[in-house]
């Protein structure tokens, strides 16, 4: 069902009592009773420390949550100087729906800057509300992208596809396309909100921050980076809903190459963004994996899966991949990982069916990259780990031509 809007009309009569309002800070939930009532309260703290002088609401929208996240934000104490409102959003069950629900209580209030966190956060402060409104209130930015502290075992979807993907494709070097928290100005809200078609597809579900990502970046909207420190969530089972995410976000990804075409096969160099509160902060949590099972997961999928593999890669990048498979050390180093994600990116834009099965098959090939990855920096600091996303960054810029021969064939 294609909802024309995702605020329930008890919802929208509340937010025309509050009237005009200067900042609003939206959490998309869902089964967050632990956490949500820390994020709300940290983010009510900074917008009374920090706007004391500006009208705000903090308006919490949750997917239909079968927990108490709702109760819990309900009773989530914030100063009373700022409204808060909970709703459930109407739509496809997903965090797009609910930062689509977000996007149009901006539009309605009329709100000069906005916010969003995640509600599984630990490690927010009150300055967290700073560091991403700040840009866009005193320096007129439209778009704030977070920078996390991060250990080299996080965040693979990321270093892996979506940073470097990114940064090639539309010449903007920022670092974290689909970080969670972001601040955006209340116009752009309003143009998030009018794109009325995506919000049947994977954008109305994890595929939503790369899409305002992207939006952004080819909107000409002026983009900045704020750095937030280390980026604690609550602790989840290892690998819960990531073949899902992987899913939506890289149709979203390869979807959104499609639509701009025209913008990124221009694009020849990278530019920087301006950056915000350099902060060391608190050092990461360690995540702990091994690369092991990831690589058998290559091996495997290359017994069930090769002969599609073969089919939708170049002959040059099958016989690679072939060879680091066979190898007596399996292993998919970033120079192929790098052709085979632009072999199947150039597919995805001629295959008319079941996109989201082409894209289930780069999984195995995608943890094979992860489980390399792994090893190459098992024996460095998170900062050398960092040099590493770098380099394999500018291998997939150097490589955009093979990308451009493979898409314009």
């Amino acid at each position: 069902m294609n909802h024309l809007t995702s605020l329930r009309d008890d919802t929208r009569k509340n937010l025309e009592k509050i009237g005009d309002v200067d900042i609003i800070v939206g959490i998309p939930c869902y089964g967050n009773e632990k956490t949500i009532r820390n994020v709300i309260e940290n983010v009510g703290e900074g917008l009374k420390k920090y706007y004391k002088g500006e009208k705000s609401l903090i308006f919490i929208s949750d997917g239909g949550s079968l927990d108490d996240t709702r109760e819990e934000a309900e009773a989530a104490a914030v100063p009373s100087s700022i409204d808060k409102i909970v709703t459930i959003y109407r739509g496809v069950a997903g965090k797009g729906s609910a930062f689509r629900c977000v996007f149009e209580a901006a539009s309605l209030l009329g709100v000069k800057g906005c916010a969003v966190f995640d509600s599984d956060l630990i490690s927010i402060t009150p300055e967290w509300v700073k560091r991403l409104l700040e840009p866009v209130l005193k320096d007129n930015f439209e778009y704030v992208t977070p920078g996390y502290k991060r250990d080299k075992n996080d965040g693979t979807i990321t270093n892996n596809i979506v940073y470097p993907m990114t940064r090639m494709l539309y010449g903007l070097n920022i670092r974290q396309p689909i970080g969670g928290d972001f601040g955006f100005s209340g116009k752009l809200a309003k143009t998030f909100k009018e794109e009325e078609d995506v919000w049947n597809t994977d954008i109305a579900k994890f595929g939503i921050d790369i899409w305002m990502t992207t939006t952004a970046i080819v909107r000409g909207k002026k983009i900045c980076k704020s750095d937030m420190g280390a980026k604690i969530h609550e602790p989840k089972e290892p690998g819960a809903n990531l073949r899902l995410m992987f899913i939506q976000v890289v149709w979203t990804l390869f979807t959104q190459m499609i639509k701009y075409e025209d913008k990124w096969l221009k694009i020849s160099k990278t530019k920087k963004v301006k950056t915000y509160n350099i902060d060391e902060g608190i050092p990461p949590e360690p995540v702990e994996v091994s690369s092991e099972p990831l690589l058998k997961e290559l091996e495997d999928g290359f017994k069930h899966f090769g002969r599609l593999w073969e089919e939708i890669t170049s002959n040059g990048t099958f016989k690679d991949l072939k060879r680091c498979v066979k190898s007596s050390k399996i292993h998919l180093p970033a120079n192929v990982w790098t052709r085979v994600i632009y072999d199947f990116a150039s597919v995805f834009r001629r295959w008319e069916r079941n996109r989201h099965k082409l894209v289930n098959l780069l999984i195995p090939l995608y943890l094979g990259r992860v489980g390399t990855f792994i090893g190459e920096v098992e024996e460095l600091s998170n900062e050398e780990a960092e040099e590493k996303v770098v380099e394999q960054a500018k291998i997939f810029e150097e490589m955009k031509d093979y990308l451009i021969k493979r898409w314009l064939r």
